[in-house]
């Protein structure tokens, strides 16, 4: 209680004003932003900027282009940011024509796919007379004789299409020296019973070459090293290794018919 004559005491401390809170205005701004970018998202997903526009095939001899982007299952207006480059390199390479492919992809919308097929070991006429170009792979395609160079590859000839020997004997040319390669003009299969993969090789510079598809490899050596230094002749590269010039063979016939 106040005493009669004692004053009361005004002085009562300030309340602090609240200050407004910001976090309810972050939490806008971060929604807006949220909702913006969806909708940033959702125009671009429904924009051809996120389709493939164009499909771009280079290096392709034998296969068309057409084939080849139906067997990387692609078409214009796929999604372009979900088309997977290792699964479009897997699918094409299940191709037998084709070993390697390199596929890139630039913004917006294109896809590059560079193909690089087997090389062609020999060539061979159909029954309908095509010209089928022989692939290191074993693959056998259709081509277009104005647009191959025939004159620097074998022909095989009186081969059947099933001989599994022919394909084996196409890897084997894969690994010939391309000079020598050249160099064959005809191939055909002799074979015995020793020996069922036998070949006979004609070559350019006039030699005739006996041989057996499994040897090949280990024979090139002798081969070559024979033809570059002998004048022409039969070469028999077997068990054993013989060489018979055929001036030779001529005298031989001569006196053994007088």
């Amino acid at each position: 209680m106040l005493r009669s004559g004692q004053a009361m005491n005004t002085d009562l401390p300030v309340l602090k004003v609240p200050e407004p809170k910001k976090k309810s205005n972050k939490k806008l701004i971060t929604i807006i932003v949220i909702l913006f970018i969806a909708l940033l998202i959702i125009v671009f997903f429904n924009s051809s900027l996120s389709k493939i526009t164009e499909i771009q095939v280079t290096g392709a001899q034998f296969t068309s282009n057409a084939e080849i982007i139906n067997d990387a299952d692609l078409k214009v207006g796929d999604s372009f940011l979900f088309s997977s480059s290792k699964k479009i390199k897997e699918s094409l390479l299940r191709n037998s024509s084709i070993q390697n492919v390199d596929v890139s992809k630039k913004f917006p919308g294109i896809v590059k796919i560079n193909v690089q097929e087997y090389k062609v070991v020999a060539f061979e006429l159909s029954e309908n007379g095509d010209l089928i170009a022989l692939l290191a792979s074993g693959a056998s395609v259709v081509t277009n004789s104005e647009r191959m160079q025939i004159m620097d590859k074998p022909i095989l000839t009186g081969w059947q299409p099933d001989d599994m020997n022919k394909k084996e004997l196409m890897k084997q040319l894969s690994t010939i020296d391309n000079a020598l390669l050249s160099d064959i003009s005809e191939i055909s299969p002799i074979p015995s019973s020793a020996f069922p993969d036998r070949i006979l090789i004609f070559t350019r510079t006039k030699f005739e070459v006996i041989t057996a598809i499994s040897l090949l490899r280990e024979k090139v050596g002798t081969m070559n090293g024979v033809i570059e230094s002998q004048a022409p002749g039969r070469l028999t590269l077997l068990l054993a290794d013989t060489f018979v010039p055929f001036d030779i063979e001529a005298e031989e016939d001569e006196s053994g018919n007088e």
